[in-house]
């Protein structure tokens, strides 16, 4: 949390500016001109002024001196709509520590604050000591708290771990295999977190889910103008990403030309945005992932031996959880507890047939499906006991098949699911005693919406 003056005559953008700051948890104040900003500069602990260049009849480069002569510890960022490098050197000379220009986006934004707002007395000995202290918690087996946390104790999860403590500190960029649903983002998310660049941005791009025309823009941007459709300038990830870590998940599905250009950002650490001609540069920690056979694709010209070899400088495997089954009952305590405590604090709990259930499948979709299989459970089960057949149509243990879905043809996919559907939906009726909220809210839909599966189904 930090104390931030923002000076903007523009009433619209001041007041979008002070709820994106405050959400992010800020104390905010705000000011529309430079008579009531010199007032504000008075304000104790004030660390950050986000202040226009053109306030009205006014320029914002006159705050810049008062600020230093009255507040010299706050930082100091320039906005402007009528950026040029005449303006931006003069604003960096006369003492501003940074210089966006609109409009810009709120998530670029509110990175670079981020780091202007890192306070200088946490310093690399700090958080070397820090990182070395959740070394030893995660030694000791002690119950971790984080979300990116990598929860197991079979010996190849204690091997991933050892290895991404040592990979974290470097600046190495570092490529992670493994199956659909193992946890490669989770790893990415953990090597952040224990680095250098913790206090900065993690920003995660699934390559494959993004149209190929709109990977490049989605990358590296786009100027006003450089394509129909774009009516101003976008920031790509890899500046939002800057002073942090850039994740490209499914880095397997880049199309040759891109290679080419990442291979360009990992080598010279710039690139242009699409449409412009300006040289960006780009502070940032990639880490690469894939489930494709990447050697393969070397082999039949689908993917660059250069690349490969920039991202590969570490290689993490990420083992499936079929071949350490020992996770299964961590794992499995540690998604009863994200969803399935109840009002009164209590949580449901795994009867042995149904630990048993667990134990025996071969977890085709990993980590993923045992998560979504005991989100499910959480929702079926009738006491505070999970019996097998709450797991087992996932988990491939026998049980008895629902309520008419004898009639149904399994290859039928949308009766399939209509099933599944109105068997949730009836679960959920019978255990609120018929509250419609209470249903609601254990299946996270609306009651409306709820309403109207009741119709559709035919359920009372």
């Amino acid at each position: 949390m930090a104390r931030i003056l923002i000076v903007e005559d523009e009433a619209a953008l001041r007041d979008s500016l002070e709820r994106l700051l405050k959400r992010a948890g800020h104390v905010v104040e705000s000011c529309a001109d430079l008579t009531c900003a010199r007032a504000r500069l008075s304000t104790p602990s004030l660390e950050l002024i986000l202040t226009d260049l053109r306030l009205g009849d006014e320029s914002g480069l006159d705050l810049v001196d008062a600020a230093h002569a009255q507040c010299p510890a706050a930082r100091l960022v320039m906005m402007t709509a009528f950026g040029s490098v005449e303006l931006a050197v003069e604003a960096m000379r006369r003492g501003a520590d940074d210089f966006v220009e609109k409009p810009f986006r709120a998530e670029a934004l509110l990175a670079r604050l981020e780091r202007l707002l890192e306070p200088a007395r946490l310093g690399r000995e700090v958080v070397r000591l820090s990182r070395e202290n959740q070394y030893l918690r995660d030694e000791l087996g002690s119950a971790e708290k984080e979300d990116d946390a990598i929860v197991g104790e079979a010996d190849a999860t204690r091997r991933l771990r050892e290895l991404v403590v040592r990979v974290a500190p470097t600046t190495a960029s570092v490529l992670v295999r493994g199956e659909t649903g193992t946890g490669k983002e989770l790893v990415a998310r953990r090597i952040h977190a224990l680095s250098d660049r913790a206090q900065g941005p993690f920003v995660a791009v699934n390559c494959s889910a993004i149209a190929e025309g709109l990977v490049e823009s989605e990358l590296f941007g786009h100027e006003k103008g450089a394509f129909t459709g774009a009516d101003r300038r976008r920031l790509g990830r890899f500046e939002v990403a800057d002073g942090g870590t850039l994740f490209l998940d499914e880095i397997g599905d880049l199309a040759p030309n891109l290679q080419v250009k990442l291979l360009r950002v990992l080598q010279e650490r710039t690139f242009e945005r699409v449409g412009g001609s300006t040289t960006v540069e780009t502070d940032v920690r990639i880490i690469g992932a894939t489930n494709r056979d990447l050697e393969a694709a070397l082999q039949d010209g689908r993917f660059r031996s250069d690349l490969y070899y920039r991202l590969n400088v570490v290689r993490i495997d990420v083992p499936p959880l079929r071949e350490r089954r020992e996770d299964i009952p961590g794992l499995a305590a540690l998604f009863l507890e994200r969803y399935g405590r109840r009002a009164d604090g209590s949580l449901p709990r795994l009867s042995a047939a149904a630990q048993a259930a667990l134990q025996a499948h071969d977890w085709p979709g990993n980590v993923r499906e045992l998560e979504n299989v005991i989100h499910r459970a959480t929702i079926l089960c009738r006491d505070d006991v999970i019996e097998a057949e709450d797991v087992a149509p996932q988990a491939g243990a026998a049980s008895a098949e629902a309520p008419g879905a004898g009639s149904v043809p399994e290859t039928d996919l949308r009766a399939v699911l209509a099933r599944v559907e109105r068997d949730l939906i009836g679960r959920a009726l019978r255990e609120s005693g018929g509250n419609l909220t209470a249903a609601g809210r254990a299946l996270g839909v609306e009651r409306n919406l709820l309403r109207y599966k009741l119709r559709k189904h035919g359920l009372r």
